[in-house]
């Protein structure tokens, strides 16, 4: 029954060394150390940790959001860490086993993500709904350039090159042509 210490930052710039501290000082027999971005659920040094542990052991992390970024992923990886007889001691919580306390606190972090997600999604769906109330609504990413500064560039285009026009108006030669190629298509459907 061994007590394997994981620390993780998530940029080479970050330091450990806090980290490192903190589970020594509970007892960790091997401390396995990570500069890897926790968005990305597949990190190299988390997946040996995972494959080392058997039941009876404990993994100690200093703060939950060292085993995951969101809510979701740390229950998933709590829960497949109890089915495996594995305990996670977080520091900064305690510690989390497969009994109706553990479980307690799982269920209790299951509500605050599911919560979390549908704030958001509320959020995002009253936005739009104001959004869209606006005469000048469009759905989607907003056009780098005003019809204006493009009118400009179409009427450059008349009298000067694709690379002069790109070095006067900053807009590129490929946005220049699409929208030429655009607007003649357009004239013609409209003739």
């Amino acid at each position: 029954m061994a007590k394997y210490g994981y620390a993780r930052v998530s940029t080479v710039a970050q330091d450990l060394e806090l980290q490192i501290q903190s589970l020594e000082s509970e007892g960790c027999t091997q401390i396995y150390k990570e500069k890897f971005t926790g968005t990305k659920t597949d990190r190299p040094v988390f997946n040996e940790v995972m494959t080392l542990l058997t039941e009876g052991d404990t993994l100690v992390v200093t703060k939950l959001d060292r085993l995951a970024r969101n809510t979701r992923e740390v229950i998933e990886v709590i829960e497949s860490l109890f089915a495996k007889g594995i305990k996670v001691h977080v520091l900064n919580v305690g510690l989390l086993e497969n009994t109706t306390m553990g479980r307690f606190f799982l269920t209790t972090l299951l509500a605050v993500a599911e919560m979390e997600r549908n704030l958001i999604i509320e959020r995002t769906q009253e936005g739009k709904a104001i959004a869209k109330q606006r005469e000048d609504f469009r759905e989607g990413r907003p056009k780098k350039f005003s019809k204006k500064r493009l009118d400009s560039a179409m009427q450059l285009l008349e009298t000067n090159s694709y690379k002069e026009v790109e070095a006067t108006t900053g807009i590129s030669v490929a946005t220049l042509a699409r929208e030429r190629r655009k607007r003649k298509e357009n004239d013609l459907i409209n003739d």
